[in-house]
C-alpha cells in the first residue's frame, strides 16, 4: 500500500512553545470571558441579597466568589502577559 503525499499542515510539526502575542481573536474571546464572569458575578450577587432561603444565599454567593476569582485571574494573567512584551 503505497502513502498519499500529505501536505504540509499534516507533516508539520506542533509547536513547542506557545508565540507571544495575543491575537485579535485571542483578545475578543479575552474580553468576553471578562465580561461573562463579571457579569455571572454581579447576578449571583444580586440574587444572593434578594434571596430568604441560607442555603441557596450561600450557594448563590459561592458561586459569585467564584466567577470574581476567574475574573481576576484573567485580569492577572494579561497584566502579567502585557509586562514581558513591553
Amino acid at each position: 500500500m503505497q502513502q498519499q503525499n500529505q501536505s504540509p499542515m499534516q507533516q508539520s510539526q506542533p509547536m513547542s512553545q506557545v508565540p507571544n502575542i495575543v491575537s485579535t481573536k485571542d483578545q475578543l474571546y479575552l474580553s468576553d470571558m471578562l465580561s461573562w464572569n463579571l457579569n455571572a458575578c454581579k447576578k449571583a450577587h444580586f440574587f444572593a441579597q434578594n434571596c430568604q432561603t441560607p442555603e441557596i444565599k450561600a450557594a448563590l454567593e459561592e458561586a459569585g466568589q467564584m466567577h470574581q476569582r476567574h475574573y481576576d485571574k484573567l485580569l492577572k494573567h494579561l497584566d502579567t502577559q502585557s509586562k514581558t512584551t513591553n
